[in-house]
């Protein structure tokens, strides 16, 4: 009888997920947040075996959690086999350590948890390049002297520094030297970025912005007519994919850019400036948002600060709501006198709010059952069309 094979397969790491609610953060948007969370660690190929939440006016200074919360958090982790700890909110680098060695285990905090899924699914040089950078410098100021997976010295003529050098202060110099050398070629990719757009022609671009795990890939593969990587994950896309489009008869340049998120590292965005611009030198923004989800209007807000804080909040803008198919609601029954809610408000009644002003730049699809994509394509074709007569004047013979 032949053996039976052993299995290769690495498993899924178990994890603990740990939120703070808070006169910011009230109990229903805590939970909301650590859905997110739980979706962040199972995109980042974890499984959530159990959440914890803590009512706290400030966060404790060594800890995070109080006390009795985090001898809550060490009994469960004594009895279940837990791999790793999420926070939901940034730690500072002694919480860190001080959580690593009163726990045992792993811990990571809500930046950090996204870093690595950027760090997973960056498949270019150009993007490895852009994670790198901004793990590098989260990490600068957590370094501590057990830190050991870069090289301790460099040997030979030139080092820096005596024999009795701290190995501390030889991580630092280490990383800050890595930093300065990525920053460096990150230039150089930025100015060949810039190149590559100011190359690509006289052609009005639109550029897909929204929260990550909106649809934007779909959508650009329904009507460019390519294969962009799409999966419902947080962040499949992290490289700017650029197609020409054709609608009618007019041409543009459509691009995919990176999703957004509630508490995007600055390091990310700093770091991921190159792809950035993309948005920024649009000439018409295509806002997806994922109407079926129970806080699209969150999400719309935290897109629409994360283009503020980018600068490209006054561009042009069209208001793409996906996913309607998805759209799920529990009507109210007829005696019921209790409030209305969003969740009790059918697809129509939620039209009929603020998004009645919107008029023609707003729009209602599903990309994946293919509904309403002839007046998307319609409403994006008047609004590429408008640009273009008014920057070329003269050159508007196909209208």
């Amino acid at each position: 009888m032949k053996p039976e094979p052993v299995s290769t397969a690495r498993q899924a790491p178990n994890t603990v997920l740990i939120g703070v609610i808070n006169k910011k953060q009230d109990e229903a948007l805590a939970k909301e947040y650590l859905e997110e969370l739980a979706f962040l660690a199972e995109t980042h190929g974890c499984i959530t075996q159990r959440v914890f939440t803590q009512k706290l006016e400030k966060p404790d200074k060594a800890t995070f959690i109080g006390k009795g919360k985090l001898q809550d958090v060490k009994a469960y982790i004594k009895e279940h086999p837990i791999d790793i700890v999420i926070f939901d909110d940034e730690l500072s680098p002694s919480q860190q350590r001080n959580l690593e060695k009163e726990i045992g285990k792993k811990i990571l905090d809500r930046t950090t948890l996204i870093l690595e899924i950027f760090s997973q699914r960056a498949q270019t040089a150009h993007a490895k390049t852009q994670v790198q950078l901004a793990q590098l410098q989260y990490l600068l100021p957590r370094l501590t002297g057990m830190w050991t997976h870069l090289e301790r010295q460099r040997g030979g003529t030139g080092t820096r520094g005596g024999a009795g050098e701290k190995e501390i202060e030889t991580d630092r110099r280490i990383v800050r030297d890595k930093i300065a050398a990525l920053k460096e070629r990150l230039k150089e990719i930025d100015k060949q970025m810039a190149t590559q757009r100011k190359n690509r022609g006289e052609m009005v671009r639109v550029a897909l912005v929204g929260y990550t795990n909106v649809g934007k890939s779909t959508i650009m593969n329904l009507i460019s007519k390519s294969e962009v990587f799409a999966e419902n994950k947080l962040f499949a896309t992290l490289d700017t994919t650029v197609r020409k489009v054709t609608i009618g008869n007019l041409f543009f340049l459509l691009s995919d850019t990176v999703g957004f998120i509630r508490k995007l590292p600055t390091q990310l965005v700093e770091s991921f400036k190159s792809t950035l611009d993309e948005v920024r030198e649009a000439d018409l923004l295509l806002h997806v948002v994922d109407i079926s989800h129970p806080n699209f209007e969150d999400q719309l807000e935290v897109v629409r600060q994360t283009l503020h804080d980018i600068k490209a909040s006054e561009i042009p803008t069209i208001l793409v709501f996906n996913k309607i198919d998805a759209y799920k609601y529990v009507p109210k029954e007829e005696d019921d006198l209790t409030p209305m809610t969003k969740e009790n408000m059918s697809l129509e009644m939620v039209k009929n709010t603020w998004m009645k002003d919107l008029h023609q730049d707003c729009i209602f699809i599903s990309a994946q059952k293919k509904i309403n994509i002839d007046e998307f394509k319609e409403i994006v074709y008047n609004k590429v069309k408008e640009i273009h007569v008014k920057r070329y004047p003269y050159n508007n013979m196909l209208y």
